[in-house]
């Protein structure tokens, strides 16, 4: 038997929890999520990263669904746009039930797995989709929302972002009680995107395991997206996980600069860096097709996992792909059907059946289930928190 062989027969008894997935906003950006016009039970490689029959094809078995909306949304619109996210989630759900399940619980994770179908789990990107309110943060776990990762790439008034200058110098007095009511919910601490000095406040006050939906290692790749060693060897004290991600800029040194200048392309055109339609794809790959990119592969991945492994250990690693949410991808690992691949990499590698089943099922399960039993354990002694903005940063 062959390695990917292999790898597919592993992927059948313990399949992907993907930490990070963009389809949401990819709908809402290219068809204003019209389902029929991207009917994701069929072929949408022309257009997606994802349909059904490729993440079927890549053994995911558990889907966080981003919620994202862009950091340069504001207040209510922030909050509005993120609810609209939550309702494509809800609609896709409904649209394929032999397939997707809803997940809110480790035991509805596992249900799915039993059942055959993908649980289907969803995170809101950036603080700013709470508009500085516990109850909206409340009312977006009330709505199915198990992760909220706390920046995006802006900061935002009580949270650092790593890819924006110093503000509160990680996180402000309401940041800290963001936290804690995270923890008192149950929902999940994500700290990609953030800065090292946010990483590392929330892991002071986390009660309850953090994750990095989709961040690799700095050590591998010194961008500010990434974690570094002193964060991942914080991980097995607080229980949490981190989940290398795919985004060539933040796994490969040569990457980074040649991004860049693919992003000012972008914006010289008129659009967003990040945009996802037909218009920014197409002069995303006729930017590449005259400036070639330095490729990533599934070994650079591999690369990353191997050092997170070797600081984070085994029981705290995971993965987190960013489909859907990047122009780029690397070889091998194009679109979600690519998962496969990375484990034959590993496999090769040396890695046991035990392990890669840590990587892809076992870890991300525990972590949501340990933060539910803290919730659990919080809530029978403390209330919501009313506490407002003006009244903890003044």
């Amino acid at each position: 038997m062959d390695q990917l062989e292999r790898a597919r027969e592993l992927l059948a008894e313990h399949p992907v929890v993907d930490g990070h997935n963009d389809l949401p906003w990819a709908l809402r950006e290219q068809v204003n999520y019209d389902l029929d016009a991207r009917d994701i039970a069929t072929d949408q490689s022309a257009h997606l990263h994802t349909d059904i029959p490729r993440l079927r094809a890549g053994g995911v078995g558990a889907q966080f669904w981003s919620v994202y909306v862009r950091s340069d949304m504001a207040g209510g619109d922030a909050v509005s746009a993120t609810l609209e996210q939550i309702d494509a989630v809800a609609e896709l759900l409904a649209r394929h039930p032999a397939d997707l399940r809803r997940a809110l619980t480790a035991d509805d994770m596992e249900a799915a797995r039993a059942e055959g179908r993908i649980a289907s789990l969803m995170g809101a990107e950036g603080g700013h989709s709470i508009n500085n309110s516990l109850g909206t943060l409340r009312a977006l776990h009330t709505l199915g929302v198990r992760y909220m990762t706390l920046t995006h790439n802006d900061n935002i008034a009580w949270a650092d972002s790593a890819t924006d200058d110093p503000g509160v110098g990680g996180l402000s007095p309401f940041g800290h009680e963001v936290v804690r009511e995270m923890n008192r919910t149950g929902m999940l601490v994500d700290l990609s995107h953030v800065a090292a000095t946010t990483m590392r406040d929330a892991l002071r006050t986390s009660t309850a395991p953090v994750m990095f939906s989709h961040s690799s290692a700095r050590a591998i790749c010194d961008h500010p997206r990434n974690i570094p060693d002193d964060v991942l060897a914080q991980l097995p004290a607080n229980g949490g996980i981190a989940m290398a991600t795919f985004v060539p800029k933040f796994v490969l040194p040569e990457a980074v600069a040649w991004t860049q200048s693919a992003d000012e392309n972008m914006r010289a055109q008129g659009l967003h860096h990040l945009d996802t339609t037909e218009r920014g794809m197409k002069i995303h790959a006729a930017f590449e097709a005259a400036n070639p990119r330095p490729m990533a592969t599934v070994a650079t991945i591999a690369d990353h996992l191997d050092h997170m492994r070797e600081v984070a250990g085994i029981d705290h690693i995971g993965i987190g792909g960013d489909y859907d949410g990047t122009a780029f991808l690397p070889q091998g690992l194009e679109d979600v059907a690519g998962y496969p691949n990375l484990i034959a990499e590993l496999l090769g590698r040396g890695w046991s059946a035990a392990d890669l089943a840590k990587l892809t099922w076992h870890n991300a399960v525990r972590v949501l289930r340990a933060a539910q039993d803290v919730s659990r354990d919080l809530s029978a002694r403390r209330g919501p928190s009313h506490a407002t903005i003006e009244q903890l940063d003044g």
